[in-house]
């Protein structure tokens, strides 16, 4: 006789943590001494220990003491940069662009680029993160590197209009070949990277090829005030009404940072018939000295949900989401001066629920429930740092570090136990990458990939 499925084992069972869950009106709460119940990559229940003590499991995890929380979603990222990581410091965005970055990055070789997502991907795993957004070049190694090492990931193949029609055209032939790669943990998007480098036909292209296509757009406007006061001052428009008038605000679109986001852009975000997301990356923006930072805030306020990301290493110098979160929730106390705004239930939902529909995914992951895919992480607060325990959310998002991870699950199969990386070896990436520094580094030809002028 065969079992039925709630008597046949179950794939993966994690007992005895506390797991972090949404209600019917997505308020952050936590069950205590629970267990995680995970058939074919997704969550089956969420129930007590004690219910599934005598149920029989291809592999238990006992999590007695540790906070199960899905899995981070870094929403704006360019793995590949963590070759890159402290090379450009203490520098303006023009000359981090057009004297370092980009003068570096028209040396890129596909193998930089596949060893750099793959030491991402292993800095990412460590810190709790199971799904990121990445856009950058030579795409198809990344994409290698989410199929090997278990993450997921939402890929879009980076183009500057100076790539002619070439560029938008890898761009679409990229999205078209992954799309649902890697048993599906991959989705991708096109990636025009901003409308200062993208020029106004080409953005129309590429939200008709969305449309058609049915792809979301993931890039880079309203980066920060001076690239919205530029875009007037040249043009009439503001980038984000950019994107309304070339159709890019008809699609779904994932928009990175927004810091130079103004009040006169609200109505078109609000109004837009795609479904807009934003992605903030706040350690960056510190870094480069800007005056704003995005505005959490009135984004709420007109239903637009906001993303964490990190950026890339080349900038932010870590893909840190657990810094993202606690760094947001502190600078919208400071920048809307009420310490009420963000609230730590506040940035744990935008640390799940928001993150996972910024990247088109807010129906997959987001949370531990029933029917999503388990994406898992949990957090050991035995350290003295998170002692005691009088509020579990604020000591989630202020008191706990991304290395407070104890292990990362993805799609229910286990990519980090007990801090050991079970699908990638980073000495040996580490080895390689580092033979390959001085080709990379070589700005002798003084040459760039682009020119920074916003």
């Amino acid at each position: 006789m065969t079992p039925s499925p709630a008597e046949a084992p179950a794939d993966l069972i994690i007992t005895g943590c506390t797991v972090l869950v949404h209600d019917e009106q997505e308020r952050i709460g936590f069950q205590e001494d629970a267990a995680i119940v995970v058939r074919e990559g997704v969550v089956e229940s969420v129930t007590t220990a004690g219910a599934v003590r005598a149920r029989a499991a291809v592999e238990r995890l006992d999590a007695a003491g540790q906070v199960a929380l899905p899995g981070l979603v870094n929403c704006h990222s360019h793995a590949p940069m963590v070759a890159l990581r402290g090379v450009a410091e203490d520098l303006p965005i023009e000359e981090w662009f057009n004297d370092v970055v980009w003068p570096v990055e028209s040396n890129l070789a596909e193998r930089d680029v596949e060893l750099g997502a793959r030491l991402a991907c292993a800095e990412m795993i460590r810190g709790g993160v199971t799904c990121f957004a990445d856009h950058y070049f030579s795409m198809d190694a990344v994409a290698a590197v989410v199929e090997d090492c278990g993450m997921r990931a939402h890929l879009g193949e980076a183009f500057f209009s100076s790539q002619g029609a070439e560029g938008r055209e890898r761009s679409l032939d990229f999205a078209l070949r992954h799309r649902g790669g890697a048993g599906g943990r991959i989705t991708t998007t096109l990636a025009p990277h901003a409308p200062y480098t993208v020029d106004d036909a080409d953005l129309a292209a590429t939200a008709e090829l969305a449309r058609d296509h049915g792809l979301p757009v993931h890039l880079h406007a309203a980066e920060n005030r001076d690239q919205a006061d530029a875009s007037l001052a040249r043009h009439g428009v503001t980038p984000i009404e950019v994107l309304r008038r070339t159709g890019i605000l008809d699609t779904d679109v994932l928009i990175a940072h927004g810091t130079g986001i103004l009040d006169r852009d609200l109505p078109a975000l609000r109004n837009a018939s795609g479904r807009v997301a934003v992605a903030t990356a706040p350690r960056g923006y510190l870094k480069f000295a800007w005056p704003t930072t995005t505005p959490v805030r009135a984004l709420h306020d007109i239903g637009v949900p906001v993303g964490l990301a990190t950026d890339g290493a080349a900038s932010n110098n870590s893909l840190d989401v657990w810094e993202a979160m606690a760094l947001t929730a502190l600078i919208q106390k400071s920048a809307t001066g009420d310490p009420r705004w963000l609230t730590s239930r506040q940035a744990l939902h935008h640390a799940t629920l928001q993150s996972a529909r910024a990247v088109g995914l807010g129906e997959t992951i987001g949370s531990i429930a029933p029917g999503r895919r388990a994406d898992i992480v949990l957090i050991d607060l035995s350290g003295p740092h998170t002692q005691p325990v009088h509020d579990l959310a604020a000591t989630l998002v202020h008191s706990a570090r991304s290395s407070d991870v104890r292990t990362t699950i993805v799609d229910g199969r286990i990519l980090m136990r007990d801090r050991e990386l079970l699908t990638i070896d980073v000495p040996a990436v580490v080895g390689e990458l580092e033979e390959r520094l001085p080709a990379l580094l070589d700005r002798g030809h003084g040459g760039r990939i682009q020119e920074y002028d916003a």
